[in-house]
């Protein structure tokens, strides 16, 4: 091969592939050198590797400038420049797969199923395949060759041969970015996703928090009749997520956490990280959850130890009215009646007023009756009277 065609192939393969012209005449020169070597003896760094461009030959020189090529070495120096090319381009599309994925560490991309092997689901993404271990898969989710699904990158290495592109589907960031490509106005920072934790296929709490105090930043989660939240619980299977308000408070932050249970009473203990939480005993399961997912999931989302204890219900179940209530004391720095403060004062101040108009409605029948007895006997003398 000439080298005129070798250069208008090198040309070609750089241009379609993006690879700087420069790198791959470096990456052939090389590999020539070390062929050339190789073939005669020698250090590879001490031959120079020129193309001639009027007679269409590759001439080796030493470093003194003396032309040592070989007769016949052509046909070598052509093989090595093949190979030299087709290293360079795949270790330059390496490259660029690793640039590219690397970017998008942490983002959600769609793939589909390839493979299913024992322990590990392969998912094509197009340029190059992802691992998803048995550690980041659900196992509520039934997966299937050529379903299409959204994985979360989770890493991003390189390897011998190819990039090694690990996904997830049981990652908590995984709900944080499907929110982020649901919700605008987590998009544009208006609504912060603040903490999230995750028991995939089963149960998320989100915390989240806005900076604008005309925005809810729950509502702009759930959506209008719940149309964004459910979109992304259909992706997770019908995974259930909490949505709650985060506060700086972090009494209230914690009773928030430990919805859809009432909190009564919150009390912290600062130098421990610890909060001793009160509900009402209809309430205690609610609270804890089943296997104690909810209780849980609150200590993962706030970092705080969360003990409950359960207090004498303050709320009917039925009717949702106020009952005696009696806050325990407690000897721990610092306590707050959590999210619930305003509503149990009221409901309390209703509770006092309705037992005291009961008290005078007694009062007063039990006065009309005693004056109904009074005037018994009279009515009675006046109609036997008459009767006579």
């Amino acid at each position: 091969m000439a080298t005129s065609e070798i250069k208008l192939a090198i040309a070609q393969v750089a241009s379609e592939r993006g690879i700087p012209v420069d790198d791959v005449l470096n990456s052939i020169k090389n590999a020539i050198a070390r062929a050339y070597a190789k073939e005669y003896g020698g250090e590879s760094e001490n031959f120079n590797v020129e193309f001639d461009d009027e007679t269409g030959e590759i001439k080796i020189f030493d470093l003194e400038g003396k032309d040592v090529t070989k007769a016949g070495f052509g046909r070598i120096a052509v093989n090595a420049a093949k190979q030299a090319l087709t290293s360079k381009v795949r270790e330059v599309e390496k490259n660029i797969i690793f640039s590219d994925y690397i970017q998008k560490k942490g983002k959600i991309v769609s793939g589909n199923i390839f493979r299913i092997d024992r322990n590990s689901v392969v998912i094509d993404l197009g340029k190059v395949q992802g691992i998803m271990p048995y550690s980041e898969q659900v196992s509520s989710e039934d997966y299937r060759l050529g379903n299409r699904i959204k994985v979360l990158i989770k890493d991003v290495t390189k390897d011998t041969k190819d990039p090694q592109v690990i996904v997830s589907r049981s990652s908590a960031d995984l709900v944080s970015q499907l929110f982020e490509s649901e919700v605008p106005e987590i998009t544009n920072g208006t609504v912060e996703i603040i903490a999230v934790a995750r028991e995939a296929g089963s149960r998320t709490k989100m915390a989240v928090y806005s900076n604008d105090d005309k925005i809810d930043p729950v509502g702009s989660c759930v959506g209008q009749k719940g149309v964004r939240v459910q979109a992304i619980i259909h992706e997770l299977y019908g995974e259930k997520i909490d949505i709650i308000p985060f506060s700086k408070s972090i009494e209230k932050y914690i009773a928030s956490a430990l919805s859809p249970a009432r909190v009564t009473e919150v009390v912290i203990d600062e130098a421990e990280q610890k909060a001793t939480v009160s509900v009402p005993e209809d309430q205690l399961s609610l609270a804890i959850g089943k296997d104690g997912q909810n209780v849980r999931l609150a200590n993962k989302l706030t970092h705080w130890k969360i003990d409950i204890k359960g207090t004498k219900s303050i709320f009917d179940s039925e009717t949702g009215s106020k009952k005696e209530f009696n806050a325990s004391e407690s000897s721990v720095s610092k306590s707050s009646m959590g999210i619930w403060d305003q509503v149990i004062a009221q409901a309390k101040a209703e509770a006092e007023q309705k037992a005291k108009n009961d008290q005078e409605a007694l009062k007063k029948i039990s006065e009309e009756k005693d004056s109904e007895l009074d005037s018994q006997p009279e009515t009675d003398s006046e109609t036997n009277q008459e009767n006579k």
